[in-house]
């Protein structure tokens, strides 16, 4: 149970800083693969088994922009956690070897 709280905030981390871009590959993806129209100008229709998906797929690409945010933010908080990280391990390797 100890080791499960470093791995969820790892997760969490993860999905903080490269979710935006998750969400515009995977759109790309869909649209791609189902010959439909994605860019940020406007909703193209897109239909998928018989549903309409084309907002979806929209709101999945423009989310993208939030990686202007997410990125930078992500990046310093890991290499935040790494340094924290580190210093903890050494610190730990320390007290063992003496």
């Amino acid at each position: 149970m100890r080791r499960f709280w470093p791995l969820l905030a790892v997760l969490l981390w993860a999905l903080f800083t490269f979710g935006p871009l998750l969400s515009v590959l995977v759109a790309s993806a869909v649209a791609t693969a189902n010959g439909c129209a994605l860019d940020e100008g406007s909703i193209h229709p897109c239909v998928i088994a018989g549903w309409n998906a084309g907002g979806l797929l929209y709101t999945l690409g423009v989310l993208g922009w939030l990686m202007l945010l997410t990125l930078p933010v992500g990046a310093v908080v890991g290499a935040v956690g790494g340094v924290l990280w580190l210093v903890w391990w050494g610190r730990r390797k320390w007290v063992r070897d003496r």
